[in-house]
C-alpha cells in the first residue's frame, strides 16, 4: 500500500485529484516527536466486484436471437436453474443427515466403551477384551466417515462458493412480519327503540351546544366549535338539527330556518365524507372544512344544491305537519259534537232536504211537522232517525226538561190589636 507525506506547511498547496482517487484514499494525521501534524495520504485498497461478473439473471438475457422465442427460453433457463438449486438443497440436506448419523453413532461406541471399563469386575477378562476390540474397530470406522464428511462439506461449501448467484440468492431476509388489517366486525344496527333511546339521550345533554352550532354562520366558527365538542358530530346531532329546521318552519321563522338548514347540511357533509373514508367522523371535521373553504365552483355548487334541496323538503315536511295536526284538530271538534247515535250533526244537516234544512234554520217545529208529512215516509223515516243520531232533533225534550216549580208567596205575618188599655 503506497502512501504519500506532505508537512503541514504545505498543506496550502492546491492539489489536484480526480473523483475516483479521492475516493480511493484515506486521509490520516499523525503527531510526530518532533511536534509537527504531518498529514498521511493512504492508498485505500479497492473494492473486489469480482463477484458481480458471474449471475445467472442479467440484462444480457434480454438479447436473444430473432427465431428464439424469448419467453420460453427464460422459462427454460429459470426451471434449469430451479432444478439445480433442488439438487443441491438435496445434496446439502442428505450430508447434514448422514453427517448427524455418524456423530450419534461415534459418540453411542464411546458410551459404551466408557460401560464395558466399568463393569469390567462383573464379566470375564476374555469377554470384556472381545468387546473392546469390537468397539475400537467400529470406532475407527466411524472416525474414518467423520473425516470423510467433514471432506465432503469442504467440497460443498467450495461448490456453493462457486456458484453463480442468481435472483433468488442476491440476498437473504433478515426478518420479515406479515400485518394482515382486518376491518372490525359492524356493530348491528339498533333497533327502533333503541335509536329513539339514544336520540333523547343525546338532545337531553346537548340540546343547547345543538342549538348554538346552529347559530353560526362562519366556517372558522363551526370548525373550531365541532373541534372543542367533538361529541357533537354525529348522526343524533344532524337529526335534532333537521327537526329544528322543520318547527322553525311551522312556527313560520323562514330566515332563521334556512340559517339552521345550512349547519344542518354542514354536519351531513362532513358524516358522508366519514363513511367514504370509513373513518371517524371527529377526524373528518378539519379536513371539510379545510375543503370547503378552497373548493372549486363544482363542489360548491354541489353544496348549495343540496342546501336548496333540503329547504324545499323541510317546507314539505312542514306543510304536511301543518296539514295533519288541523286534521287532528277539525277530528277532535267533530268528535267532541257527534250525537248519541255516532253521527256528525254539521254532515246530517248537509245532507237533508231544503225543507227540513230551513225548519231546523227557523227552529219551527209546526213546520217541521208539516214538512215530515209532505215527504215519502221512507225518506220521513230515514231523515228523522239521521237528526235523532246526530242530535239535531231530540224526542220528547219537554219531558226531559225538569218541571218549574211556582215560588212560593211569602205569608205575610198577621198581627192582632191591641186594646189602649194594655198599651199603658
Amino acid at each position: 500500500m503506497g502512501f504519500w507525506v506532505f508537512s503541514k506547511y504545505f498543506i496550502n498547496f492546491p492539489i489536484f485529484f480526480n473523483e475516483q482517487l479521492l475516493r480511493a484514499l484515506v486521509f490520516s494525521l499523525i503527531f510526530t516527536r518532533e511536534k509537527k501534524f504531518i498529514y498521511i495520504f493512504m492508498m485505500a485498497r479497492p473494492l473486489d466486484y469480482s463477484r458481480w461478473d458471474h449471475i445467472e439473471v442479467s440484462d444480457d438475457e434480454d438479447e436473444t436471437h430473432p427465431n428464439v422465442d424469448t419467453q420460453s427460453l427464460f422459462r427454460w433457463r429459470h426451471q434449469a436453474r430451479v432444478d439445480r438449486m433442488e439438487e443441491q438443497k438435496k445434496e446439502r440436506q442428505d450430508f447434514e443427515r448422514g453427517s448427524l448419523d455418524t456423530k450419534r453413532k461415534l459418540e453411542e461406541a464411546r458410551k459404551k466403551l466408557e460401560g464395558l471399563s466399568a463393569c469390567a469386575e462383573a464379566e470375564t477378562k476374555e469377554e470384556v477384551e472381545a468387546q473392546v476390540l469390537k468397539l475400537q474397530m467400529e470406532m475407527s470406522e466411524l472416525q474414518k466417515q467423520e473425516k470423510e464428511w467433514k471432506e465432503k462439506e469442504e467440497e460443498l461449501s467450495k461448490k456453493e462458493k462457486l456458484t453463480p448467484w442468481n435472483v433468488d440468492t442476491l440476498s437473504k431476509d433478515k426478518w420479515e412480519k406479515t400485518v394482515i388489517n382486518k376491518k372490525p366486525a359492524k356493530k348491528t344496527e339498533a333497533t327502533e327503540e333503541e335509536k329513539e333511546e339514544m336520540q333523547r339521550t343525546f338532545v337531553e345533554k346537548n340540546e343547547k351546544l345543538c342549538k348554538k352550532f346552529g347559530m353560526f354562520k362562519k366556517y372558522d366558527d363551526s370548525m373550531q366549535f365541532l373541534t372543542d365538542h367533538p361529541e357533537l358530530v354525529c348522526d343524533e346531532c344532524a337529526n335534532y338539527l333537521a327537526i329544528w329546521c322543520i318547527n322553525l318552519q311551522v312556527e313560520e321563522k323562514t330566515g332563521l330556518m334556512e340559517q339552521v338548514a345550512h349547519q344542518t347540511i354542514i354536519m351531513q357533509y362532513i358524516l358522508e365524507l366519514a363513511k367514504s373514508l370509513d373513518a371517524d367522523p371527529r377526524a373528518c371535521v378539519k379536513p371539510f372544512f379545510s375543503r370547503i373553504k378552497t373548493a372549486d365552483k363544482q363542489y360548491t355548487d354541489a353544496f348549495t344544491d343540496e342546501l336548496e334541496s333540503f329547504k324545499v323538503r323541510v317546507r314539505g315536511r312542514a306543510e304536511a305537519r301543518i296539514e295533519r295536526a288541523m286534521k287532528e284538530a277539525e277530528e277532535e271538534e267533530r268528535q267532541k259534537r257527534l250525537g248519541p247515535g255516532g253521527l256528525d250533526p254539521v254532515e246530517v244537516f248537509e245532507s237533508l232536504p231544503q225543507v227540513l234544512k230551513d225548519c231546523f234554520e227557523k227552529q219551527n217545529i209546526p213546520m217541521l211537522q208539516q214538512a215530515i208529512t209532505e215527504l215519502p215516509e221512507e225518506d220521513a223515516r230515514y231523515h228523522m232517525k239521521r237528526c235523532v243520531d246526530s242530535g239535531l232533533w231530540v224526542p220528547n225534550a219537554n219531558d226531559n226538561k225538569p218541571t218549574e216549580e211556582k215560588p212560593v208567596e211569602e205569608e205575610e205575618e198577621v198581627y192582632e190589636k191591641v186594646p189602649d188599655d194594655d198599651v199603658d
